[in-house]
């Protein structure tokens, strides 16, 4: 794979794009405006590590399968595995950096797969449906409860969030991840989308950002 784990100030990461542990509806208000339950437990899928796909530079999105939608999301690097039930310090240590990001989703396609009671992959894994910024080093953030998460799109603020809005907070979420399923040094845990999502478009402008912390601009190819 081409792409590569980056930190802000440029040096790359040893391992390799993992596999990408999400977690859907972490944000009560977004689960209400695409008219959804809220969950009563982590509700998780995964994305594989070769839909991931840097911000710089831009990115281009299927222009052909329906509406394509942004979904801004905080998302946690691991440079440790973990498995079976992780203490909360184990798990701190396991996290090397957050960044910015981008869930995409074919919002037509997943439409009709859930009319159907179908599995999402084909609407959350096609090539590109994982835009990720630079990492920041996880020693940056003091408090993972207080995070801000921010997405402005042609010089409009979109979502803008904080992870304290989260149902199910960034330690406890990867302490349920790894209780279900290993996870890998290199894998990306996205950690769910505020309200505000919307459709893309060829030629957009964005700037996706960690308010405080860091920014990135990219485009819609």
């Amino acid at each position: 794979m081409s792409y590569q784990h980056q930190y802000v100030d440029g040096t790359r990461i040893h391992f390799p794009v993992g596999k990408v542990v999400c977690i859907g509806r972490n944000y009560a208000e977004h689960a209400k405006e695409l008219n959804n339950p809220v969950p009563t437990e982590p509700l998780l899928f995964i994305k594989p590590g070769s839909c991931v796909v840097p911000l710089q530079g831009g990115f281009k999105i299927p222009t052909d399968r329906g509406s394509v939608h942004y979904e801004a999301e905080i998302a946690v690097l691991l440079g440790k595995p973990l498995s079976a039930r992780p203490s909360e310090e184990e798990v701190l240590d396991a996290i090397s950096g957050f960044a910015p990001a981008l869930d995409l989703t074919l919002r037509d396609v997943q439409a009709k797969l859930k009319e159907k009671g179908l599995p999402w992959e084909i609407a959350k894994s096609f090539d590109g449906a994982c835009v990720i910024a630079p990492f920041v080093s996880a020693s940056t953030f003091a408090d993972l409860t207080d995070i801000d998460i921010r997405l402005t799109i042609n010089g409009e603020v979109r979502q803008d969030g904080n992870s304290n809005l989260m149902l199910n907070p960034i330690v406890p979420m990867i302490q349920h991840m790894a209780a279900n399923f290993a996870l890998q040094a290199g894998d990306v845990i996205m950690t769910g989308t505020p309200a505000g999502v919307g459709p893309l478009n060829p030629g957009d402008e964005l700037v996706l950002e960690l308010p405080g912390t860091s920014s990135f601009s990219g485009n819609v190819l």
